[in-house]
């Protein structure tokens, strides 16, 4: 292990960078690449700014959905970054002491399911909140070197941690011990499925178990039926006594907990409504740290029935920033605004304050705030046009700036007290990569990818802006095939993203790249429907799927035609999730496209009710399907009833574990074209599989078809769509 001392850390001059390879020996990206490609993320400053941790993970060519995720630290000034944690161990989440002289971090290495503690068992995968995987425990290096030393043990595995401002307690969030799962190693055979009811007992066999539901929202995706009653707390654990302290309770969850600045008190947010199985409501709550009834008396900061969530403290203790949401008719529609609220002094009793919405005349999507050390401005995450920013805004004055200049894609930033400002941003021709913001703009930190990047010939990419069938301004981006010469005309794919309330940013797209790398423009659209131009923009598709976000699509195809890049003979369209439903209406309303791919899509809204996870979603934006008034409305977002109209070969993907939009809507669109004699058609289940595709083989197959059936049907080429899955 490298030791984190002063000569250790000294700064060092980075080495002199290899000859890259000129235009003529560059290659073409392709799949395998994905591999090589470095996540990098969660940068972490240390307290004297002088050194930023972070991880950089990778997939890996074998059937494990983690990859390899690894923590490094590297000089702000610049040098060589150096690693802290092996990559056979699955690590996470770095954090420095206040102090310091250590980093923490996650990890599930080790036999934390044999660790001590009462009744206390290992959670099913995807349990709680946070990202550490299942059995995680905190660990610890001390920067003057030495091997990671274990600092909890906590049967059920711990989900996220923060250091208490003194140094001296972490903030841990826990979910319940399952009370039917016996320990490893003891008698009574395996356990039972995933949130399993009850039963069983003494030494009794224990085998498979029905599913007993009794809760309105039943389902989740990746967690299958929730069928317990366990839910994630709030713990401090002081780390020189190793005692854990629970400090809320009940039948709710937490989350999101953050310290007072003076380490008296937890800022989190919960849902603590009577049935929050039947709203989206979620509240800033304050709990004080040393609770000594588990979190009984708690201080309720804001009341808004819709969304507060990520809480802020103010550098004095007097005031919490956060992000909400108030128009709750429109639920995910919603614009989310920065606001902030001040708190009683010692948050222990008095009046809260009033609400402020502080971003109100943005009219965009904002998250992650963070005040400045002054307490007079804050920094947060913006959507805005394509685009994500990192804005500051003053509180005195109301201006917005955005620190880091430019068409970027910036997800993620640290910042110090003294002003220094680390962020990851993105690029349409480079992953993220972590920069340091300074006067003269932003210094690179890291070059994960830069290696791997030199070696390739990438599209170019250029904002599209355009008008749609009724004048709505519309924008997009557009990768041009590598190798673009002016004058010809190129297969053409529009590709759909998810959401819907998502965008397409000017970031780095392996999928778009990639297509562009076989000899296709690509078309990525914003139709109405997305994020980042206005909750009116957003909300138009309000009920109504498959109308204006489909003429905004077919808006940008006709664009790139008329730009005299596109081939209007050779066009093909395909999406997932979201954009697999926009898929169906397309394919439903038009014949112009040569080929389609729909990826875990929608197709008739009423086989979703009581199948998936959306059941509150549905009741708000289209009545109760049982309701008269409300059958025109289902049917109208429902593609299935023009599925007689398809005439565009269509490949039907999904995994057969998917709870977010169910393989049921891909079955009955495939069995339908069959029973049609349409014969160009095929479905694709990947087992196992839930909405995302994560084994990284299947991702490698889903690839491999992809280009497959649009070579096959948009470029007429003669090719083997029936692509095998690697065996292990």
């Amino acid at each position: 292990m490298l030791a984190l001392g002063c000569g250790a850390l000294a700064q060092t001059t980075p080495p002199a960078s290899e000859k890259k390879p000129d235009a003529a020996t560059k290659r073409l990206l392709k799949i395998e690449d994905s591999w090589e490609i470095k996540n990098v993320a969660d940068p972490q400053l240390s307290p004297d700014e002088k050194w930023v941790a972070y991880t950089i993970s990778s997939r890996v060519m074998r059937d494990d959905a983690r990859g390899e995720t690894v923590i490094y630290v590297q000089a702000v000034a610049g040098g060589e970054p150096m690693p802290m944690t092996l990559k056979q161990f699955a690590s996470s989440s770095p954090r420095w002491s206040p102090d310091g002289k250590y980093i923490s971090f996650m990890s599930s290495r080790g036999d934390t399911t044999a660790a001590a503690g009462a009744g206390a068992q290992t959670p099913p995968a995807g349990g709680g909140f946070g990202a550490a995987p299942r059995g995680s425990q905190v660990w610890l290096l001390d920067r003057r070197g030495g091997e990671a030393q274990q600092l909890t043990e906590v049967r059920q595995g711990v989900n996220s941690h923060v250091w208490s401002p003194d140094g001296t307690r972490l903030l841990l969030a826990i979910r319940d011990p399952d009370p039917d799962e016996r320990p490893a190693g003891s008698a009574g055979g395996e356990g039972a499925p995933a949130g399993g009811g009850t039963g069983g007992g003494g030494a009794r066999p224990r085998g498979p178990r029905p599913y007993v539901i009794d809760r309105l929202q039943f389902k989740q995706d990746r967690q299958g039926y929730l069928t317990d009653r366990r839910h994630t707390h709030l713990y401090v654990f002081d780390v020189a006594t190793k005692k854990l302290t629970q400090i809320t309770s009940g039948d709710r969850d937490e989350n999101g907990g953050v310290w007072s600045p003076d380490g008296k008190f937890v800022a989190f947010t919960s849902n603590r409504t009577s049935d929050p199985d039947n709203n989206f409501n979620s509240d800033i709550w304050v709990v004080a740290a040393d609770n000594s009834d588990m979190g009984k008396t708690l201080l309720q900061v804001t009341t808004n029935p819709g969304p507060d969530r990520s809480p802020a403290w103010s550098p004095d203790g007097k005031s919490i920033a956060y992000v909400t949401a108030t128009d709750i008719r429109n639920f995910w529609y919603s614009t989310n605004y920065l606001a902030t609220v001040t708190v009683p002094a010692g948050a222990a009793g008095g009046s809260v304050g009033t609400p402020q919405i502080v971003t109100q005349k943005l009219d965009r999507n904002v998250s992650a705030p963070e005040y400045a050390n002054d307490g007079k401005s804050i920094y947060f995450s913006l959507e805005d046009s394509g685009e994500q920013h990192l804005a500051r805004i003053n509180l005195a004055t109301g201006e917005i700036t955005r620190p880091v200049a430019g068409a970027r894609s910036v997800n993620d930033f640290a910042l110090g007290k003294q002003g220094t400002l680390v962020v990851r941003f993105s690029q349409p021709h480079m992953p993220g990569e972590l920069y340091v913001v300074e006067p003269g703009g932003p210094r690179q930190l890291t070059r994960a990818n830069e290696k791997l990047f030199a070696q390739l010939r990438l599209a170019d990419v250029e904002k599209i802006k355009f008008k749609s069938k009724d004048g709505t301004a519309v924008e997009g981006y557009l990768f041009k095939p590598v190798g673009y010469e002016a004058g010809l005309r190129y297969p053409t794919l529009l590709r759909i993203h998810g959401g819907p309330v998502s965008q397409y940013e000017a970031s780095f797209s392996f999928e778009s790249q990639l297509f562009a790398a076989n000899g296709y423009a690509v078309v990525n659209v914003n139709p109405r429907g997305s994020s980042g131009y206005g909750q009116a923009f957003c909300q138009a598709i309000y009920a109504d799927w498959g109308h204006k976000d489909f003429e905004d699509v077919m808006a940008g195809v006709d664009h790139v035609i008329a730009m005299g890049i596109a081939d209007p003979d050779k066009l093909g369209v395909g999406g997932w999730s979201y954009g697999g439903i926009l898929t169906n209406h397309v394919i439903t309303q038009t014949g112009r496209f040569k080929g389609a791919i729909s990826g875990a899509s929608q197709a008739l809204a009423t086989a979703g009710w009581g199948h998936d996870q959306y059941q509150r979603h549905y009741e708000i934006e289209l009545g109760l399907p049982w309701e008269k008034q409300n059958r025109e409305i289902w049917d109208r977002v429902s593609a299935f009833w023009r599925v007689d109209k398809i005439t565009t070969p269509t490949l039907w993907m999904c995994g057969d574990q998917d709870w977010n939009v169910p393989v049921q809507n891909s079955e009955m669109m495939y069995q339908s074209m069959r029973r049609l004699g349409k014969t160009q058609t095929q479905l694709v289940v990947y087992p196992g599989e839930s909405h995302g595709i994560t084994r990284a083989s299947f991702q490698k197959d889903r690839w491999e078809r992809y280009l497959a059936w649009y070579a096959k049907y948009v470029k007429g080429e003669k090719t083997d769509t029936q692509t095998k899955t690697d065996e292990e």
